[in-house]
């Protein structure tokens, strides 16, 4: 990167001084600079625009542009997207076949949904849960998903090769063993999936002291977040990956889910932070809006 020119005396004397060494004037030395030094800082910028898009092979441009802040760039996302097109680093995806995860014509009672207008200030107070397809050489297996709406981290997953209820409750159970449950503070949202809706789950939710939700017939965007999440999932690993059977998927998966979106991934909704980085942020914000106890003293008694 470049530094300011001429800024403060010390640049100026500076300048003056390599300018007369040299026998030149200053504008034929500015002259020289310019045309020189943008090209220099361009191919380094375009390099490190490369490098993070390699490492990072489905992020965009605005997600680029926040790590290259991070690098100390001074530099807009009009630029990046430019570099990126010329190197032909912005990508174009396909939308695979979908097999069909949610059977909604049961029997079961069918929640309300809490969560519609349920706007969550803190870990825990509110979870959106999913069910989705992954494709393997010859078959297809199944992933199960619970995400704190707070922070948008993974907080329960599990995969098998079925839609039977056991898989959504395994990765309930790791919700709840991972995190700190307060009975009546935490809504539980899904689909009207047989598998949320049916009696073994309810059971474990209200044991938990967990608050059922349910979206709208029809209305996918009520629980859009968790649809968002398994959009990333199909486009930054499963739809760039080949599985051979389900532990070679589930280990894979597992890693991105773990490693890769909740410590790595920024996301634009959390000020481009990961989810951890964001729930850090926001417990010390919290632990620093608390009062300061007030330290009591014995008063001294009088003879």
């Amino acid at each position: 990167m470049t530094q300011l020119q001429g800024v403060g005396p010390r640049a100026t004397n500076a300048v003056d001084r390599m300018c007369a060494l040299a026998g030149v004037s200053r504008g034929a030395y500015y002259r020289g600079w310019g045309n020189s030094a943008p090209g220099r800082e361009e191919t380094t910028l375009r390099d490190a625009v490369q490098r993070l898009a390699l490492a990072h092979r489905h992020y965009g441009y605005r997600r680029i542009t926040i790590l290259l802040k991070r690098q100390g760039w001074a530099v807009n996302h009009k630029r990046v997207v430019r570099l990126m097109r010329q190197d032909n680093l912005l990508c174009l995806r396909k939308t695979p076949f979908k097999p069909a995860t949610t059977d909604s014509q049961h029997d079961w009672r069918i929640w309300p949904n809490l969560a519609r207008r349920l706007i969550p200030m803190s870990t825990n107070q509110l979870w959106v849960a999913d069910i989705t397809y992954v494709r393997l050489d010859e078959a297809f297996v199944y992933l199960a998903v619970i995400l704190d709406a707070f922070s948008r981290k993974v907080v329960g997953w599990a995969m098998a090769d079925h839609l039977k209820a056991s898989l959504a409750l395994e990765a309930l159970q790791m919700a709840l063993d991972g995190r700190d449950v307060f009975p009546g503070g935490l809504v539980h949202h899904s689909d009207r999936g047989v598998q949320y809706a049916c009696g073994d789950y309810i059971a474990r939710l209200e044991a938990a002291g967990i608050q059922p939700s349910m979206s709208r017939a029809g209305c996918p965007y009520d629980n859009a977040m968790a649809e968002s999440f398994m959009k990333t999932l199909k486009q930054e690993e499963v739809d760039a990956s080949s599985y051979r059977d389900l532990a070679d998927a589930r280990l894979n998966i597992g890693t991105f889910i773990e490693d890769v979106y909740n410590r790595q991934r920024l996301h634009s909704a959390l000020d481009y932070l990961s989810p951890l980085e964001f729930e850090a942020r926001s417990s010390l914000q919290a632990a620093a809006q608390q009062p300061a106890s007030l330290s009591t003293t014995n008063c001294p008694q009088l003879p």
